[in-house]
């Protein structure tokens, strides 16, 4: 369960750690509490799994990195073995369950073609995959979401 802290911490560092050499510490003042509860709050949040992951967002395309969106057909019954070996790929950002025919979807960022054709001809071989759609990215539209927790 999330506390009026927890939330006031979670719309923090969506947008705004500090680029100091003790980050927490800043957060904590602007929260009214100490380093040690932020740091303690923030390890809670991710071992709960509201948080993920802690780090910054780069244009990735200026970075020299390519970006494809995947859809995948997958047997029912083979999906959280699909879902389990796509996660396990480092570039894979987001993997998420949907309705229909393409029952898988995942995001993917590669340092160039040749390391996303690696990847996407490694997944379209799982067992259980019935087709693999490559959607390549053409156009940015956002760079980033925010989540407002009241």
């Amino acid at each position: 369960m999330l506390n009026d802290f927890d939330k006031q911490l979670l719309n923090i560092i969506q947008s705004d750690i500090p680029l100091v050499s003790r980050p927490f510490a800043v957060l904590a003042e602007r929260l009214g509490a100490d380093e040690a509860t932020v740091i303690e709050r923030l390890r809670f949040l991710r071992e709960n799994g509201f948080i993920r992951r802690i780090g910054p967002f780069f244009d990735s395309a200026r970075l020299g990195y390519v970006s494809t969106l995947v859809a995948l057909a997958v047997e029912p019954d083979d999906l959280p073995a699909v879902a389990a070996a796509v996660n396990a790929y480092p570039g894979v950002t987001h993997n998420y369950e949907r309705e229909g025919a393409y029952n898988l979807w995942f995001a993917l960022l590669s340092p160039n073609m040749a390391a996303q054709e690696r990847v996407l001809a490694a997944v379209g071989g799982l067992p259980g995959i019935k087709r693999l759609l490559n959607l390549p990215a053409t156009k940015k539209f956002k760079v980033n979401v925010r989540f407002t927790l009241e």
